[in-house]
């Protein structure tokens, strides 16, 4: 008999979908739910168990993972399928929520199931890297308790990167998507400056990755600018979702350069852009 925990899918969008994609390559049992049930169908024939509700997904699962929208949903939930959590489960969240959500959601847990263990489980990587199998997992929660979730992250990703007590993770997540964000940015505008003295994209690309600033990232990206093809990896406004969260997280830091990077952002947005990849924010700049 397998050893393998059975898994609960909370969130089958990209990210989650590809997570119990990747676990049902590799034998697990799985089980998945998401508001719109279409979104797992086509895992039916690999062998996913879909579910008519959250708290059905979790029955007898030894990992939950949480991959949902934002930090009200999963709060929604979590708490609605508590009751049905099997003794000492895993929960583990895996959304990018911000910190307050991620505290209330610790709370929350702690009150309603004491025997659950709760892992914060942010990850650092977009859809294909996910679909892939070659996310990061950045993991905070007690480490000594989480062989199931370890398995689980191992099927997942290509590695798991533990930050101390639960909560931890959620924080450092924002700290790794504002430098991302930074990033697009800096190489959108940089992109516009280039092409304004008659550069090319690729021109640009063989000076970066001639010395110490050819981040693979940026590469991804411009390859995008140079297509004009922006199917979302990462929606932009999911991506100016999380630079608000992080600026919420702040307090009384000055971020400037975020501040004003949200600012445009939302400007994109509300101009259309927001259902295409971050990179999109060059094509709002260039109009």
């Amino acid at each position: 008999m397998s050893q393998q925990p059975v898994v609960a899918v909370l969130g089958l969008g990209a990210m989650g979908h590809a997570f119990a994609a990747n676990l049902l390559k590799k034998d697990f049992v799985v089980r998945g739910w998401n508001r719109t049930r279409a979104k797992g169908e086509d895992l039916l024939d690999a062998g996913l168990q879909l579910s008519d509700s959250a708290a059905q997904a979790v029955e007898g699962a030894d990992v939950v993972i949480a991959m949902l929208s934002d930090g009200d949903t999963t709060r929604q939930t979590l708490t609605e399928a508590s009751s049905a959590l099997k003794q000492g489960a895993t929960v583990c969240q895996m959304g990018t929520i911000g910190v307050e959500a991620t505290d209330a959601l610790i709370a929350d847990l702690q009150h309603a199931r004491p025997d659950v263990l709760f892992i914060d489980a942010p990850v650092s990587g977009t859809k294909a890297p996910a679909e892939n199998a070659q996310i990061l997992v950045m993991a905070s929660g007690d480490q000594s308790k989480a062989q199931a979730a370890e398995q689980v992250f191992a099927a997942i990703g290509k590695g798991t990167q533990w930050l101390g007590e639960a909560g931890a993770s959620s924080r450092m997540k924002l700290v790794v998507n504002s430098w991302l964000i930074g990033l697009m940015q800096s190489l959108a505008e940089s992109t516009r400056l280039a092409e304004q003295f008659g550069f090319s994209t690729d021109d640009l690309w063989k000076v970066l990755d001639g010395g110490p600033l050819a981040a693979p990232y940026a590469k991804m990206k411009l390859g995008m600018i140079a297509s004009g093809d922006f199917t979302p990896q990462m929606h932009l406004v999911w991506a100016l979702k999380d630079a608000k969260l992080a600026l919420d997280a702040a307090g009384e830091s000055k971020l400037p350069a975020l501040e004003n990077i949200v600012d445009v952002w939302q400007q994109a947005v509300d101009a259309g852009y927001g259902e295409q990849d971050l990179a999109a924010v060059y094509q709002y700049l260039k109009r």
